[in-house]
C-alpha cells in the first residue's frame, strides 16, 4: 500500500492592514461626490463608518449619494439605522418619500423641519403634485426674495394649473423675466396662452421654445436622442395646438410619430397616446386598447399605470386616461373588464365624481337605467357639494330612458341654471311630456319673475315671455297669453308679440283685437286686392305651367286674366296600306298575352318513352331529395347570413361617448 502524500503546510495569515487615515477617506469621498461617482462614494462612506461608527458627516454623505444614485430604498434604510445620531434627517426622509410618491407622509416629516428655503421648495413641489396649486403658489411667492434658480418656472406652472392665467403676465413683469429666457419658461407661458384660447400665439412661442431648447442642449453636448427626449413635452404640446386649431391630419401625424419613435419621456408618451386615442374615437378600438396597454404596469393583470408614469402625471391626467380606458371597454362591449376597472377607480380618485359617472355609464350600457338613476341620486345626497354634475347626468340618463318626471326633478335641483333659456326650455318640454302642464307653466312664470329683477346686459326676458305666451296659448290659457303679449307690446314694441296679441285676443274680445289690428302697418302691394271678392271665392286653384311672377304682375285692375291654351289637333297615323274606311276584321284581343295564357292554347303531349327509368331503383328519387336538401340548406344559410348582417348593423349604431382629449402638463423642475 502506497504511503499517503504529506500535506503542505498552510501559509500563516498575514496581519490585517491598518485602514487609511480618516482624513484620506473623507478626501476620497469628496472627490467621488464631485465627479458624480455615487457608487464609489457609498463604498468610501461605509469605510469611514467602519472606522468611526455614527459619524454624522459620513452618514449624511452616504444618504445623499444613495439619493443621487436613485437608490431610494437604501437611503431610507440608512436613515432608519441612524436614529441614534443627533442630526435630524427629516428633510432627507421627506425627500425620499416624495420620490416614492408617498406625498402625505412626506408633508408630515416636513412639518418637523424649520422653514428653510430647501424645505419650502420641497413642500411646494409636494403640494403641486397633490394638486393643491394655490398653496403651492403662495409658497413660491414667499420664496421670490430668496433668488432661487428657476423659481419662476415652478411659480408659473402653479399659476397656470390653478387656473390663474390672468396673473401670469403680471408675475413676469414683477420678476423682470423675459418669456424667452429659457425653453422651460417659454413652454409654460405657451401653456398659459392655450388656456386663454390664443392658440396661434401659443404655437409660435412653442416653436421658439423648441429652437431655444435645441441650442441650449446642443451647447451642453447632449446626444440627439437625449435632446429629442428632453424636448418631447414641447412636441406633444405642438400637436395638441394643431388639434385645437382643427388641423386634424397634422395632429394625428404628430402624435403617431411621437408614439412610433418612442423617443419621449414617460409622461409625454402617455399624453401622446391618450390624445391619439381620443382623436381616433370609436375607430379601431382594439388598436387603441393595445396602445393603452403600453402605459400599464407590466407585471399587473389589471390595468394600472406604470410606476414611472403614475409618479409624474397630475391627478387630472391620470383620471382622463382611466376614463378613456373605461369608455373604450364599453364601446368594445367588454363589460366585465369595464365593471372591474370602474370598481377600482374610487380608490384611486376618492375626491372625484368621474368614477360614479363611469359606473352610471356602465349601467346604462347594460340597460339598467333605473339602477343608474338610483345610484346617482344617492351619491348626490351624500355629497351635496358635488351634486351639480351628478344631477345633470341623472337628468340625461332619465330623459334618454323616457323617465321624464325624474329628469325634470333632477334638473330642477340645480338652482344656479334654472333661469337660463336652455334649462327653461328643457324643463318645460320634460314636464309637458310627463303631463304636468301646470308645472311647466310654473317654470315659465318663475323664469319671467327672475329676469324681471335681473340687472344684466344680456337680458332674456323678451325671449322667455314670448315662449311662455305661445305655450299658454297652445294649452288653452288665452287670457294669460294675452296679458303676456300685451306686456311685450308695451315694453318692447315687438311686431311678433303684436301679431300674437291680435290672434289671442280675437278668441276673447273681437273689438279689442280690431283696435290692436290698426297698429299693424299695411303690407305693400295689397291696395288693389278686393278682399270681399277673395272671401267669396272657393280658394286658389292649382294651374299647371302657371307663371311664377308676383301678384302684382298677374293682376290688372283687380281682375286676373287667364290665358287659354289652344290644343293643336293632329291626324292619326295609320300603318302602310291600311284603309280606315274598310278596316277589316278586328285584331285578336289576346295577341299581347303569352301563348300559355291564351284561351286557344293546348299543351303538347309528353312522350311516355322518355319517362322510362334507367339505372338502379330509387336513383331519381334520391337525386331529387338531395337537390331539395341542398336548396333548403342554401336558404337557411342565406337566412343566417342575413340575420348576422342585420344584428351587426344594429350593434354599430350604438355609440358611447367619445373618449375624451387632454393637453401636456406644465413643466416643473425638481
Amino acid at each position: 500500500m502506497a504511503p499517503k502524500p504529506k500535506e503542505k503546510p498552510k501559509a500563516a495569515p498575514s496581519p490585517s492592514q491598518p485602514p487609511p487615515p480618516i482624513e484620506d477617506l473623507f478626501t476620497s469621498l469628496n472627490r467621488h461626490i464631485q465627479r458624480s461617482e455615487f457608487t464609489q462614494a457609498v463604498k468610501v462612506a461605509n469605510q469611514v463608518l467602519s472606522v468611526a461608527p455614527g459619524d454624522e458627516d459620513a452618514i449624511r454623505c452616504k444618504v445623499v449619494a444613495l439619493i443621487k444614485g436613485d437608490n431610494i430604498e437604501e437611503a431610507l434604510s440608512a436613515i432608519q439605522s441612524a436614529q441614534k445620531v443627533s442630526f435630524d434627517f427629516s428633510f432627507y426622509k421627506a425627500y425620499c418619500l416624495y420620490r416614492q410618491n408617498k406625498l402625505d407622509e412626506a408633508l408630515v416629516f416636513l412639518e418637523k423641519q424649520d422653514k428653510t428655503h430647501s424645505s419650502m421648495l420641497l413642500e411646494a413641489q409636494i403640494l403641486y403634485r397633490l394638486g393643491k396649486m394655490d398653496a403651492c403658489v403662495d409658497i413660491c411667492r414667499n420664496l421670490q426674495r430668496a433668488k432661487i434658480d428657476s423659481l419662476e418656472i415652478n411659480l408659473l406652472a402653479g399659476l397656470i394649473s390653478a387656473g390663474r392665467v390672468s396673473e401670469v403676465q403680471g408675475t413676469l413683469d414683477t420678476l423682470k423675466v423675459k418669456a424667452t429666457s429659457s425653453f422651460e419658461l417659454a413652454y409654460n407661458i405657451a401653456c398659459s396662452l392655450i388656456e386663454g384660447n390664443k392658440h396661434k400665439d401659443a404655437e409660435q412661442l412653442l416653436l421658439t421654445a423648441r429652437r431655444i431648447g435645441q441650442e441650449t442642449l446642443t451647447e451642453e453636448n447632449l446626444a440627439d436622442d437625449d435632446i429629442e427626449i428632453e424636448l418631447a413635452p414641447i412636441a406633444v404640446q405642438l400637436a395638441y395646438v394643431q388639434q385645437l386649431l382643427g388641423h386634424t391630419q397634422e395632429a394625428v401625424g404628430a402624435y403617431t410619430d411621437i408614439v412610433n419613435r418612442n423617443l419621449a419621456d414617460e409622461p409625454s408618451l402617455a399624453v401622446a397616446v391618450n390624445n391619439l386615442i381620443a382623436m381616433k374615437g370609436p375607430k379601431d378600438i382594439s388598436d387603441s386598447l393595445r396602445k393603452l396597454d403600453w402605459l400599464k404596469e407590466k407585471d399587473s393583470q389589471k390595468f394600472q399605470l406604470a410606476h414611472a408614469i403614475d409618479l409624474k402625471l397630475s391627478p387630472k391626467q391620470k383620471e382622463t386616461i382611466y376614463a378613456n380606458r373605461v369608455l373604450l371597454l364599453i364601446h368594445a362591449n367588454k363589460m366585465d373588464q369595464a365593471r372591474e376597472l370602474v370598481a377600482f377607480l374610487p380608490q384611486l380618485f376618492p375626491d372625484s365624481v368621474m368614477p360614479v359617472l363611469l359606473q352610471a355609464a356602465v349601467l346604462v350600457r347594460e340597460n339598467k337605467a333605473g339602477k343608474a338613476e338610483e345610484m346617482l341620486g344617492q351619491f348626490a345626497e351624500k355629497f351635496p357639494e358635488k351634486s351639480k354634475i351628478i344631477f345633470l347626468a341623472r337628468a340625461q340618463v332619465a330623459a334618454a330612458a323616457g323617465h321624464h318626471q325624474i329628469a325634470a326633478e333632477s334638473l330642477a335641483k340645480v338652482p344656479d341654471i334654472q333661469h337660463m333659456p336652455a334649462t327653461v326650455a328643457t324643463l318645460v318640454a320634460l314636464k309637458e311630456r310627463a303631463g304636468d302642464i301646470n308645472g311647466a307653466a310654473a317654470v315659465l312664470d318663475s323664469a319671467i319673475k327672475w329676469w324681471k329683477s335681473a340687472m344684466t346686459e344680456d337680458n332674456q326676458l323678451s325671449v322667455i315671455m314670448q315662449e311662455a305666451a305661445s305655450f299658454k296659448l297652445r294649452h288653452g290659457k288665452e287670457e294669460d297669453a294675452a296679458l303676456l303679449y300685451e306686456e311685450l307690446v308695451k315694453s318692447h314694441g315687438s311686431i311678433e308679440a303684436l301679431v300674437g296679441l291680435i290672434t289671442t285676443v280675437a278668441h276673447v274680445n273681437v273689438d279689442k283685437a280690431e283696435a290692436y289690428e290698426k297698429q299693424l302697418k299695411p303690407l305693400p302691394g295689397l291696395n288693389g286686392v278686393d278682399v270681399d271678392g277673395l272671401e267669396r271665392t272657393s280658394g286658389a286653384k292649382h294651374v299647371e305651367d302657371a307663371p311664377h311672377g308676383g301678384l302684382a304682375e298677374a293682376q290688372e285692375d283687380g281682375k286676373i286674366k287667364e290665358k287659354s291654351k289652344k290644343k293643336r289637333k293632329r291626324k292619326p297615323r295609320y300603318p302602310k296600306g291600311f284603309d280606315p274606311a274598310n278596316p277589316g276584321p278586328p285584331p285578336d284581343p289576346e295577341r299581347w298575352l303569352p301563348k300559355r295564357e291564351r284561351s286557344s292554347y293546348r299543351p303538347k303531349r309528353k312522350d311516355k318513352r322518355a319517362a322510362q327509368v334507367r339505372g338502379s331503383q330509387g336513383a331519381v328519387v334520391r337525386e331529387k331529395s338531395e337537390a331539395s336538401a341542398s336548396a333548403t340548406n342554401s336558404n337557411s344559410s342565406n337566412l343566417k347570413s342575413n340575420q348576422a348582417t342585420s344584428s351587426k348593423g344594429v350593434s354599430q349604431n350604438a355609440e358611447p361617448s367619445r373618449p375624451q382629449s387632454k393637453s401636456s402638463r406644465k413643466k416643473s423642475r425638481n
